[in-house]
């Protein structure tokens, strides 16, 4: 999957259309979320709703849950799939993709770090296997220094 980075509502909207969908305003103002958030900012489908509802902004969890699997779909959000289950978005941007998080599996709190030798542990194995890296990822789950007490 590419990853654009930080796309314009033009390019969501020609996405769209090519799609034979269209840029519905909650679509809109999903994308629009992240873009004012900024890259870093991991968001699950209830925070979005929740901030979403508090700008006065009416969007039912259903059609935010919808519009970012829509959105991770066609590359304006990554994924983070968390394994309790949960998962968190992020605004897809092109020079920030191997990347990797710091996951508190009480909160779920997200905080994200870059360190090469992971990437080249990640490089050697996919060589040494014979697999073609498209993108190096790692999940550390900890508790966060609010919920270790």
């Amino acid at each position: 999957m590419s990853s654009p980075s930080a796309p314009a509502n033009g390019s969501l909207q020609q996405g769209l259309h090519e799609d034979g969908r269209r840029l519905t305003p909650q679509r809109k103002r999903v994308l629009e979320l992240f873009e004012h958030r900024g890259s870093g900012c991991h968001l699950s489908a209830e925070e979005v709703h929740q901030q979403l509802a508090s700008l006065q902004l009416k969007v039912s969890l259903a059609t935010v849950y919808r519009t970012l699997r829509l959105l991770a779909d066609m590359g304006f959000l990554q994924e983070l799939e968390l394994s309790e289950g949960g998962r968190r978005f992020e605004l897809a941007q092109g020079d920030h993709r191997d990347h990797h998080h710091v996951v508190c599996i009480r909160c779920g709190r997200t905080e994200e770090f870059e360190s090469e030798p992971v990437l080249m542990a990640g490089a050697d194995a996919a060589q040494q296997l014979g697999f073609k890296l498209i993108e190096s990822s790692l999940n550390v789950r900890a508790l966060c220094p609010d919920c270790q007490d």
